[in-house]
This record gives C-alpha cells, structure tokens and sequence, in this order.
C-alpha cells in the first residue's frame, strides 16, 4: 500500500527546525558519497519561448539517501500562462518514493511545501558550514513566499541582527517586514525598488526573485560578503560571477547548467575549475572555510532531488507513527 499525503498533512508532519537537521545530515551524505544525486532533468513545455508554448518547464529530480536507504523523485514544474491566468502558484510538485530493496513505489505526496522548506533550510545549514555565526546581517531580495522560508529557516539557526528587504513592489516588502519580525531579533528595514543598493549593505546577500535580468550588481557589494543567488534566472550581473573569490556549491554539475552560472558557462567563461569547494565537503571535514573577510564568496546551493527525498522520507515515517494520510494499493498482488 502507497501512503498518500497532501500538503495540508505535511504541513502538520513537519517544521522547519526538523528539516535543518535533515539538510544538514543530507549534505554530510554528499560528503561521504552515501548520496547518489544524478543531475536533474528539464522538460521545456515553453518556458524558453519555444513549442509547445506552455510558458513552462518539469524537472525530475530523482536521487537515493544510504542513511534510510530510500529512493525517490520529484516531478515539479513552473507554469505560467494559463496557471498564472487562473491565479495559481508558479510552483506545483510531487514527490515519489520507493523501498529499492523491494522496488516498490510506498508514497506519493504534495512536494512543494517540502520543496520550500528545503531551499530555505540549503541556505542556513550553508552559513554554518561557511563558518557564520549569531548576528547576522542580511539583505533580501524578493519577498515573496521562499524569502519568508529563507529567514525562518536561518532564525532557527542563527540570531538575526538586521535584515533589509528589498522588492520590485514595495507593499510586498513591507508586508513581509510586519510577518517575519517574529523570527528577526534586530531591525527590519524596508528598501524602496530604487534602493537596490541599499539592501547590499550587509554581509550576506540572498536573492530569490523570478527577475531574469540582474537585480544585484557587484559595484554595491563589498569585500567579505556571501551572496546567494537563489532564482532560478540571473539576478546578478557578469562582473559579480566572474569577480568572485571563491564559488561554493552543493552540485557542480547542476550549479553550473542552472540559475545564475547558465549562460556563462555555457560561454565557456565559468567552469567547474573555479569551484573551490562543496558544501557536502564542508560538512564532513574534507575541507575547511578559510578567513574571507577580504574576499567575494557565491554560495549556490542549488537544490537537489536529494533534499527532498530526505525531507520526503522523515515525512513518510511520521505519517505512519501518526497513522495520517490515506492509503491506496497501485497494485494488488494475489
């Protein structure tokens, strides 16, 4: 029997403070290769203007976790078009798991509140591996529904100092500032669209905006800080990328064909040898963060099937302790 979980139930299964700890021993997978994660596939339904014109793109992200010795993928797609029309969230997702001993499919469940909750999770357990400590001064840019998993995940880890917050539409980020000053300990301070430069006055800088132009230019940003560039486009300019002192990433393969790095990669301007490390090295003692205070650091995690299938699995686990969730048999062996 397939457990089948909707978000509602995952979203009473799990919190933030569990899915740190999960990422966290996640990327110590990847460190002790214990974590098989094939490079995600894109199917462009559009999303590149082309046939068939569905404004949209699926990716499937399978990967396998040794700790719990699970399989699974999730199947998400971004659409705009007719779902934008209808006034439907960008992102939709499923998650499927499989007990590889028996190859049996055990769950089908909502993935996109887990898809949130690891991507803001990737961000905080990377600032404790690039060796970041409480106070923390950060600038947003976005505020938007990952933005406010970024700095929840974060405050559960770290003590917030200040955070700017910075949005292409005012009111969004100033509504943002009045929901998350539960989780900053600091000053919220709002920065108006034209005041970009502004929100780079801080020491980490995270952008996680559908912008497919750049957002976040290297002129603003000074020496000793951390950027995140978290979209799925380029929300920072040429000279930032190819300027910066140290890259850090999850996935080389994936980092490097997706997001910020794309095109000047594929220009052949940006490659692999300019990784300085991983973050699953990072967690598991194979290297170590040296002082940067005098450098530019991009830390791109930028988000795998592995995370999820983690997440994915703990959920699973706690639906059956919980007896949640519904039951259904794809196939019923005599």
């Amino acid at each position: 029997m397939a457990k089948l979980l909707n978000e509602k139930t995952i979203k009473q299964l799990i919190t933030m403070s569990e899915a740190n700890k999960i990422i966290d021993k996640t990327f110590q997978g990847f460190g002790n290769e214990t974590v098989v994660n094939p490079p995600k596939v894109t199917l462009d339904l559009g999303e590149t203007g082309g046939y068939p014109y569905h404004e949209g793109f699926v990716n499937a992200m399978p990967a396998y976790i040794g700790d719990s010795d699970i399989a699974g993928l999730k199947w998400v797609s971004g659409t705009a078009g007719k779902r934008k029309e209808a006034g439907l969230p960008f992102i939709s997702a499923l998650i499927v798991l499989m007990d590889p001993a028996m190859g049996e499919f055990i769950s089908v469940m909502e993935g996109t509140h887990i898809s949130n909750l690891r991507t803001g999770a990737q961000t905080a357990v990377s600032l404790k591996y690039l060796g970041f400590k409480d106070g923390l001064s950060i600038g947003l840019y976005g505020a938007g529904e990952q933005a406010r998993f970024q700095i929840e995940a974060i405050a559960d880890l770290f003590d917030i100092k200040e955070l700017r917050v910075w949005n292409h539409r005012a009111s969004t980020a100033e509504k943002f500032a009045e929901d998350m000053a539960e989780y900053v300990k600091g000053d919220i301070i709002v920065c108006q669209p034209d005041e970009g430069e502004k929100a780079a006055q801080a020491d980490i800088l995270i952008t996680v905006t559908n912008a497919q132009e750049p957002i976040l230019l290297r002129k603003w940003v000074q020496p000793g800080t951390v950027v995140f560039p978290m979209g799925s486009f380029q929300e920072i300019d040429d000279d930032m990328i190819l300027s910066m002192d140290k890259l850090v990433v999850d996935h080389p393969y994936q980092a490097l064909n997706r997001g910020a790095l794309k095109r000047l990669n594929s220009e052949g301007k940006v490659s692999e040898d300019d990784v300085f490390t991983t973050l699953g090295e990072l967690a598991v003692g194979k290297s170590t963060m040296p002082d940067f205070s005098d450098e530019l650091v991009m830390c791109i995690p930028i988000g795998t099937g592995a995370m999820d299938v983690a997440v994915a699995e703990a959920v699973y686990q706690k639906a059956i302790s919980n007896q949640a969730g519904d039951e259904y048999a794809f196939v019923e062996y005599e």
